[in-house]
């Protein structure tokens, strides 16, 4: 589930192969403002498609002209993303609640 006030938008539960998809399309329909940050830090589960979907928002922001940020990922997504060597390539930014 996303919910959104303007540009800050906060991703809630799990993030897997189950429903990512849906939150493909919703995310895509939702982040309309110039600059989006996305809040995962009420992430519950993810897997490898969570990286994919992140990604993907990434590319569709890109393509609009708009500036998308991460920001508080989960430690599990964090540990994907260095298993797979694309840490950087998420640029996630400094959120609430975390460390820089």
């Amino acid at each position: 589930m996303i919910a959104c006030d303007g540009g800050r938008c906060a991703l809630q539960g799990a993030l897997t192969m189950v429903n990512v998809t849906a939150l493909r399309d919703e995310g895509v329909r939702l982040f309309t403002a110039p600059e989006v940050t996305v809040d995962l830090a009420a992430v519950t589960e993810v897997d490898s498609t969570a990286l994919s979907l992140l990604f993907e928002w990434r590319r569709a922001a890109h393509s609009a002209g708009r500036r998308i940020a991460f920001v508080n990922l989960p430690d599990n997504l964090r540990s994907l993303a260095a298993l797979y060597g694309v840490t950087e390539l998420l640029g996630e930014e400094r959120g609430e609640g975390r460390e820089a």
